[in-house]
């Protein structure tokens, strides 16, 4: 029983000194997004390239006390963007993969904090673009910022972390279908 107990206790640290590498969920559309989509009218669009900017704020992976996380797209989390949009377009039948209008941008920050005994923290930030037959006629920055209930344990802080991520994308998105400018360049 001794051994046992030797065995598991280093068997334990090793893991806890080594880290571990997570998978982010894969985005799970946003129900409110994709009928803002629907409501805004008659138009197709397609989505194009999404660039990471360098940055401090712009991690990847993203490090949760220790371990890594990484983007179920290409390892991108510009693609996560892209795959987002993409997918709630889809959802709201105004995606065409050959139509005039295309949404690209950059993500600018993209962060999540773990660390914190009792409230964990995201942060995203990207610029979004809108060209008509490469014409732009929209470009703006939006942002989201995401809290939820954390704890001093890494195996609870850690998964919690790593399940709001998509939420997170889903209020940047948000707050991007509710700009109406950004929603009249799609027409």
């Amino acid at each position: 029983m001794h051994c046992f107990r030797a065995l598991l206790l280093s068997l334990s640290a090793a893991v806890l000194t080594t880290g571990c590498s997570l998978m982010a969920p894969q985005y799970s559309a946003s129900i409110d997004n994709v009928q803002k989509l629907k409501d805004a009218g008659n138009y197709t669009a397609k989505v194009g390239e999404f660039a990471s900017g360098q940055g401090r704020g712009n991690v990847n992976p993203i490090s949760l006390r220790g371990s890594s996380m990484s983007s179920p797209y290409q390892s991108s989390y510009s693609k996560y963007v892209a795959e987002a949009i993409k997918q709630e377009l889809s959802l709201a039948d105004k995606f065409a993969p050959n139509a005039d209008v295309e949404v690209s941008g950059t993500l600018l920050k993209n962060d999540l904090d773990a660390s914190g005994f009792n409230t964990g923290t995201g942060e995203i930030e990207a610029r979004f673009i809108v060209k008509k037959s490469g014409q732009i006629l929209y470009d703006q920055v939006k942002s989201a910022h995401q809290e939820w209930p954390s704890s001093f344990a890494g195996a609870i802080a850690i998964p919690r972390a790593v399940q709001e991520y998509s939420n997170l994308v889903q209020k940047l998105l948000a707050s991007l279908y509710a700009d109406n400018a950004f929603l009249n360049a799609l027409k």
